[in-house]
């Protein structure tokens, strides 16, 4: 029977010259599609790169222990094929496009996480390899999925172009590969058609019911939902400016689609944030609770939405329900960064220490670039008599507090954040020196204020850490648990002033 008789009869290709010719075809093809996205092109891994030979030891070995990995190799019948979502490459002229690349990226991970015969990673899992370089086959074992999805997005005037490529991690070939063009009012049309393309190149068995296309959770409106993710840009900056710039945008979401329930979220989030961490009146708490009730009335299954619910709870005091809202929003969405990380402050606050490494492991997972996490655990890991633990993740926090300064150098949140971490290693020189710059940027800040004062208590400057403690309570901070289960204060307990200071907390 000849080759091509059998590959017709069988699908498969017999001869190593065939199969060498296949591969050199089919990585020709993803390099034109590279070159015409303008992405770094992939060489071969062989010299001879005009010549079918370059591969023939490889594919001899291949072809001489085929028949043991067809038996040992093959995946189990009930084995459910796994993808990760990339974060989506901006191809604009401007590179202004971040949160449009991601937004996209996000709704179509959201409609195909949502689908029972579909295995995905999670969004905060996959979105650390945003600076690209990494091998596909490297991302797919680390993440442990079998396919990634990778993609572009070109954005001129309301013109939209996005380009996207499925690959198979195993052998590094791309499986699937289109190219969507339209207008921005087009962009939920081209989410729906990519997700549907995934789901039939992987072949995902759905249940009745099941269509990623309606799986979306969010507004209709183009103009709330771009808003929404501008919104969701400037709020991850973690600072007063940007968060002043997120609540606009999320206002204005709002205004678009006035039932847009993830722009309630984001909205509460603003000011559960500004609450915490800039501003103490109780207007503003009352402000994230009256918006996060809204939100989760209109969507009670959104996992972001529970997670805001469950912040502002916290803030409110109503911890039982503070803690379901939590447990809502992690069976929703497991990889969620912000269910973890507001669970884990919410448990510090109330001296449930364990609880609280646990899911501040689970926020550091979810989002491995977040110094706050690593910085804030540390302390938790020492209440537990985990020394080496603590020391170990505050390396890591003040380097990533470090490289996200060397761009905001204005951030006074990671100044004394990192300067505390610097204070528990000892290196007192330079806590002191960062948490001055800190407070010489916003110096009536309360919960920075506040924070100073624990750095100047480990730094053994009790006047001093009492004072900025003072200026805290002064400034409308007034929650007592951190006070009172605050090792970085355990210094100052038996002085007069501090407990003068507790006891007028109510």
């Amino acid at each position: 029977m000849g080759t091509a008789t059998a590959r017709a009869d069988s699908g498969r290709l017999d001869s190593w010259k065939e199969i060498a010719g296949y591969m050199r075809r089919g990585i020709r093809t993803v390099q034109r599609w590279e070159r015409e996205e303008g992405l770094p092109v992939h060489r071969l891994p062989h010299e001879k790169l005009g010549s079918v030979y370059a591969y023939k030891h490889e594919i001899d070995a291949w072809f001489s222990r085929r028949g043991e990995e067809a038996k040992t190799a093959a995946p189990a019948p009930s084995a459910l094929p796994s993808l990760a979502v990339l974060p989506f490459q901006d191809l604009s002229a401007e590179k202004d496009q971040t949160y449009l690349c991601d937004g996209i990226a996000e709704e179509i991970l959201s409609g195909l996480s949502r689908l029972a015969g579909l295995r995905t990673a999670s969004r905060t899992s996959s979105f650390q390899y945003r600076a690209g370089g990494s091998d596909s086959r490297e991302i797919g074992k680390k993440l442990g999925v079998g396919t990634l999805l990778e993609g572009s997005v070109r954005k001129s005037g309301d013109r939209l172009r996005v380009a996207v490529r499925l690959i198979e991690v195993a052998g590094g070939f791309q499986l699937w590969a289109d190219r969507y063009e339209g207008s921005l009012h087009d962009v939920f049309t081209i989410q729906d058609e990519i997700a549907e393309s995934v789901v039939r190149a992987l072949r995902v068995t759905l249940k009745p019911g099941e269509d990623p296309a309606h799986l979306r959770q969010g507004t209709a409106d183009i103009g709330a939902w771009e808003c929404y993710q501008r919104g969701r840009q400037f709020y991850y900056q973690y600072s007063p400016r940007a968060i002043e710039f997120a609540i606009q945008m999320f206002v204005r979401a709002i205004q678009l689609d006035p039932n847009y329930a993830q722009a309630w979220a984001g909205l509460a989030d603003c000011w559960s944030y500004t609450y915490l961490y800039s501003d103490r009146r109780d207007a503003l708490r009352e402000q994230a609770d009256w918006a996060s009730q809204k939100a989760w009335e209109m969507n009670p299954h959104s996992a972001q939405v529970q997670a805001s619910r469950g912040l502002a709870l916290s803030l409110k005091g109503r911890n039982d329900e503070a803690d379901r809202a939590f447990e809502a929003a992690i069976e929703l969405d497991p990889g969620l960064f912000e269910a973890h990380y507001f669970r884990a402050r919410h448990c510090f606050a109330l001296g449930r220490s364990e609880e609280a490494v646990a899911s501040y492991e689970k926020a550091m997972e979810a989002r491995p670039e977040d110094f706050q996490s690593r910085l804030l655990v540390a302390q938790s890991y020492e209440d537990l008599g985990k020394p080496e633990r603590a020391a170990a993740v505050r390396r890591e926090g003040i380097t990533l507090a470090e490289c996200h300064l060397e761009l905001n150098p204005d951030d006074a949140r990671a100044l004394y954040m990192a300067a505390n971490g610097l204070a528990a290693l000892g290196d007192s020189a330079r806590a002191r020196r960062y948490a001055e710059r800190a407070r010489a940027i916003s110096p009536e800040d309360p919960m920075l204020l506040y924070n100073v004062g624990c750095i100047f208590s480990l730094l053994g400057l009790p006047d001093q850490a009492i004072e900025c403690l003072e200026g805290a309570v002064r400034g409308g901070l007034s929650q007592r648990g951190w006070f009172e289960h605050d090792s970085n204060l355990d210094a100052l307990r038996a002085l007069p002033r501090f407990r003068a200071l507790l006891s007028s907390l109510l």
